[in-house]
Parts: C-alpha cells; sequence; structure tokens
C-alpha cells in the first residue's frame, strides 16, 4: 500500500472516531464532547442562552413578569376575562437566541433548526404536563395536534408552514396525529407583526373555521411558534371550540 493511501485510510478512521466522540450543538453548530448529546444537544453556552422559563410568567397566558425568579401567578387579564384554551406552555421569551432561531426557521429556510425548536417546545409541553392548577395541560394528552394555520396566498409566498413543521415532530414524540385541516384560515390578513397590540384582535376576528368532523368531542393540542399579544391563539381555539372540541391546550415556542 502506497504511504498516501495508509494516510487516507487512516484520516478515515480518525474522522469516524470524531464524529463517534464529537456532535454539534444544534444552536450554533460547534462541536461538543458526545456526553453533552441527548434530546437538546446544545453547547453550555448556547444551553444558558435557551434556558426555560420556568417563573415569572402567568401559567394561563405566558404574560412575563418583570422578576423571572418569582412564582407563576395568573394575570390580571386572565383572573378577569379568562381564555378561549384551557392548558398553556411555552418555553421561553421571543428575544435573544430564541428569537434568532424562530427567525431562521421561519424567514431563511433554516428547516433543520425547526428540530431544535420543537425539542425546546415538547419538554415545556411535558413540564405543564406534569403539573396541576392553572394552565395545566390534559393529563391524557390531546386527540389531536392542530397547528395554526396560514392563509393559502401566506403559504404559497413562505412555501411551508413552520407550526405545521413544528406539529409534525411533536406528534412523533408524542405518538398523537396531526389534524392539518382541522382548522383553515378564511381570511387573508394583514399580518399581526405589522400591526399594533390594539389593531390584532379586531384585525384576526372571523379569520379561522374549525371542522367539527375532526375536532368534536376531542380534546386538541393548538400548536404555534410565537405568541404575542394572544390575539391568533385566542382566535384559533374560538374556532375549534365553536366546532366541538371539548378542550384546547395551546403549546407555543416562544412567548
Amino acid at each position: 500500500m502506497r504511504l498516501g493511501d495508509v494516510f487516507a485510510v487512516l484520516g478515515r478512521g480518525l474522522g469516524r472516531s470524531l464524529t463517534a466522540l464529537c456532535g454539534r450543538c444544534q444552536a450554533c453548530a460547534g462541536l461538543l464532547p458526545a456526553a453533552a448529546a441527548g434530546e437538546l444537544p446544545l453547547c453550555p453556552a448556547c444551553a444558558a442562552r435557551l434556558a426555560p422559563r420556568l417563573g415569572g410568567h402567568c401559567p394561563r397566558c405566558g404574560e412575563l413578569a418583570e422578576d423571572p425568579g418569582g412564582a407563576p401567578t395568573t394575570c390580571l387579564e386572565c383572573r378577569r376575562q379568562g381564555r378561549s384554551w384551557d392548558g398553556f406552555a411555552f418555553h421561553g421569551p421571543y428575544d435573544d437566541l430564541l428569537r434568532e432561531l424562530i427567525l431562521g426557521f421561519k424567514f431563511h429556510g433554516r428547516l433543520a433548526q425547526g428540530r431544535l425548536l420543537a425539542g425546546l417546545a415538547l419538554a415545556a409541553y411535558r413540564r405543564a404536563a406534569g403539573r396541576e392548577g392553572e394552565g395545566a395541560m390534559d393529563p391524557d394528552g390531546p386527540g389531536r395536534i392542530v397547528p395554526v394555520p396560514l392563509h393559502p396566498r401566506r403559504l404559497a409566498w413562505r412555501g411551508f408552514n413552520q407550526s405545521l413543521e413544528l406539529s409534525r415532530l411533536l406528534a412523533v414524540r408524542l405518538g398523537r396525529p396531526v389534524a392539518m385541516r382541522a382548522l383553515c384560515r378564511i381570511r387573508d390578513t394583514t399580518p399581526q407583526s405589522q400591526l399594533p397590540g390594539a389593531r390584532r384582535r379586531a384585525n384576526i376576528a372571523g379569520a379561522f373555521a374549525a371542522d367539527p368532523g375532526q375536532v368534536e368531542g376531542r380534546s386538541v393540542l393548538l400548536v404555534d411558534d410565537v405568541m404575542t399579544t394572544g390575539a391568533t391563539i385566542d382566535a384559533a381555539a374560538d374556532a375549534l371550540r365553536r366546532a366541538g372540541a371539548v378542550r384546547v391546550d395551546v403549546l407555543v415556542v416562544a412567548r
């Protein structure tokens, strides 16, 4: 065997060894030891920036309080008006690295980052399913997973629905079916991000319709990437209720 061939064989063996020993951080793509690889393989720096928000929020809607270390406390609006959904879970605030990942996934076609976001959402769901009281998830799990839909024009422009992709990944881990046509968007609205909070509820009112054949008598898990004022989630959950869903739990990645 020529010397060059020997080095080639050794190089391939070394590459396989490094691959076996090391993975890559799903957020920054940096190498990390195999010991750090797991359900959410993240380097220490990214793991710190993506730490879940465990306190300082409303358990019914996720509204953030100033003190992240405070106990979860039901906000004034939830106490006064209630919500059209039952359980609620989110991973963390829509800022810093979490915001970068969502924007990259949603607008720049970085679909691989959807796996990480779905993993964060799954962990948030499991935390909410394991607790009792305000905002707790259905302990029996959802009968259907329902993504917040895009209008066909918006879908054609973007090329994919980020909420559907997250729902598909979650469905594999939860062992529950995705009802991708259970909820449809019947009105092409102005993107909520382009409107002030006061106008968002009127903009989204009546934008959704649900299929009773898919949700009537069932508990459903409504999935989206981000919740800001809650107007979109509220309108979608209300449509599911009117179609006969007996319970609507909400899961978003960021709040």
